[in-house]
């Protein structure tokens, strides 16, 4: 089961952390930052799992983002790269070629993407169809409400007599 997911730069900014488990915000942070300096430190060629306290890290990196997941210690560590993956071919798909400014802009559907993926630490759904067509779905129900809430605005706004143009 996944512990955590943390997203970071390659100059250790973290861009994106999602606990499975709870936790004291200062673990958290202290953890965070162990974990950074750490896998920033390693060179490029080395071994991308780790043995850190009583969990696994496996990490990757795409481009100037590290993906780093914490397992159990009898997790498979493949299987946990397959979920990185899948999750960075999503965030592709969706934002066409992803790049560390959607992520640090859009975290929200970042997020999303991520949610509709895992379930508490576990795969929900490994089709990438069904989890484009969920994200597609929510996209459309969010610019639906936004519509509607310009529209009240708009109708506020004329009742009131603060819309452009004669009353």
């Amino acid at each position: 089961m996944i512990q955590y997911m943390l997203l970071f730069s390659r100059q250790g900014k973290l861009r994106l952390q999602k606990w499975y488990n709870p936790i004291a915000q200062r673990e958290k942070r202290r953890t965070t930052r162990e974990l950074i300096t750490l896998i920033l430190s390693r060179k490029p060629k080395m071994c991308s799992f780790l043995e850190y306290r009583d969990q696994k890290i496996v990490y990757k990196r795409y481009a100037s983002l590290f993906f780093c997941v914490a397992i159990e210690p009898n997790d498979n560590e493949l299987l946990t790269l397959e979920i990185i993956h899948r999750y960075v071919e999503l965030l592709d798909k969706y934002f066409g070629s992803v790049c560390e400014l959607d992520i640090i802009f859009n975290f929200e559907k970042a997020y999303f993407v991520l949610d509709e993926l895992l379930v508490a630490g576990e795969m929900q759904e490994t089709s990438k169809k069904s989890v484009l067509k969920a994200i597609a779905a929510q996209d459309m129900l969010q610019d639906e409400t936004e519509s509607k809430t310009g529209l009240d605005e708009m109708a506020d706004k004329k009742k009131l007599g603060l819309a452009g143009g004669l009353p």
